[in-house]
């Protein structure tokens, strides 16, 4: 099986690389990139921990095939903080305890981020929403809304 050249850019940086065309973007980000902030929970879609975004949407980076990178803007959880200083979700995750085992955290947080840049002002019931696709087993939600809550509360100046 050959592989396929892709050049992306990923968290503001052009990337290439050479994946089997049956690779997931998943894969490739841990496996080939080394970047293993992006967790694999369960690999069929259903638990959030792979969340990447692509040209600004959400996606299972589990179900996303590499070769589909090519040409697009991906943003990781490695893509977040800024050298040593965290985004204001990273320290509102860990101000309110929002993380335990942490599979989950990096799906959670680039699903937030998500949701703060298109809406600084969620109410309770926008956040619970907006991260259904994402799944802890062992935190419970209410920190992590509580968490996210705050950090737009920071990010409006509120």
């Amino acid at each position: 099986m050959s592989k396929q050249h892709i050049t992306t850019t990923i968290n503001g940086n052009e990337v290439e690389f050479l994946c089997e065309t049956q690779q997931t973007l998943l894969d490739v980000l841990r496996n080939d990139l080394g970047m293993t902030g992006t967790k694999e929970g369960c690999a069929t879609g259903d638990c959030g921990a792979c969340t990447v975004t692509i040209d600004g949407r959400m996606v299972c980076s589990c179900l996303v095939l590499g070769v589909e990178a090519e040409g697009k803007a991906i943003q990781t959880i490695e893509g977040m903080a800024q050298g040593d200083k965290l985004h204001v979700l990273q320290r509102k995750f860990l101000e309110h305890a929002a993380l335990q085992c942490g599979i989950c955290t990096p799906g959670f947080l680039v699903a937030a981020r998500a949701l703060l840049e298109r809406n600084q002002n969620p109410t309770e019931e926008e956040v619970r929403f907006w991260l259904a696709g994402n799944l802890c087993r062992c935190t419970g939600y209410n920190k992590i809304i509580e968490a996210v809550l705050d950090a737009a509360r920071e990010l409006r100046g509120a």
